[in-house]
């Protein structure tokens, strides 16, 4: 029997699932709307609390929150824990919006502030949403698929503008390096799209790029 994944269970005449769509879409907006001034912080869920990118995370978040800024991660372990802990250590909000998984991901326990999602999709809009800057930290395909998805939509104008900070020039100078020979040499991109991200390793300086950005 062909596997039935999330993404084709409309094929079965579950036209019903719409309506709980919505209503991750109505619970997010309802818990979110007054969350303030927020930075969303995206990176690996397999890093270990000893890592210097957790530590690395875990500063930044508290440094954020320090200077006001609510904390929203994908909720789950590794670089998520590290910036949801950092926040909430800092007396600031730390929202974690969970995504079901069968492995990996299960909330951690830093989020003062948890919203669950089935549907990736609906979970996406959250971060846009309520999203004044993106960090985004070393990880794997999902860090990378918030990253682009992020760059994708300020380039084509669907969302205002907001700093996108990947955190760490060693762990992301070869996909620049690939932008800017592959994408961009060959007119792919246009130069001013290079201008839509920056690379930045100290997390004082990450987060007065974010205060910055955040006033004008």
């Amino acid at each position: 029997m062909e596997k039935q994944f999330l993404i084709n269970d409309f094929k079965m005449g579950e036209s019903w699932r719409l309506f709980k769509i919505m209503g991750e879409f109505v619970e997010g907006i309802e818990t979110l709307h007054d969350i303030g001034p927020a930075v969303t912080i995206f990176g690996s869920a397999r890093v270990k609390p000893d890592d210097p990118q957790y530590k690395k995370a875990e500063k930044i978040a508290s440094l954020l929150a320090k200077n006001n800024f609510a904390v929203m991660t994908g909720g789950g372990g590794g670089i998520m824990e590290a910036a949801n802990k950092g926040a909430a250590e800092a007396g600031g909000v730390s929202a974690g919006l969970n995504i079901r998984l069968p492995f990996e991901q299960k909330p951690n326990p830093y989020a003062n502030i948890q919203v669950e999602f089935k549907y990736f999709f609906t979970r996406k809009v959250m971060f846009i949403k309520y999203a004044g800057a993106y960090v985004v930290m070393p990880g794997g395909f999902g860090t990378l698929d918030e990253l682009f998805e992020a760059i994708t939509l300020t380039q084509t104008h669907r969302i205002r503008p907001l700093p996108i900070i990947m955190v760490g020039t060693e762990y992301w100078s070869g996909i620049i390096e690939w932008i800017k020979k592959q994408l961009l040499e060959e007119q792919m991109i246009s130069p001013e799209d290079m201008d839509i991200f920056k690379v930045i390793d100290e997390p004082e300086a990450v987060v007065r790029a974010v205060s910055e950005a955040m006033k004008k």
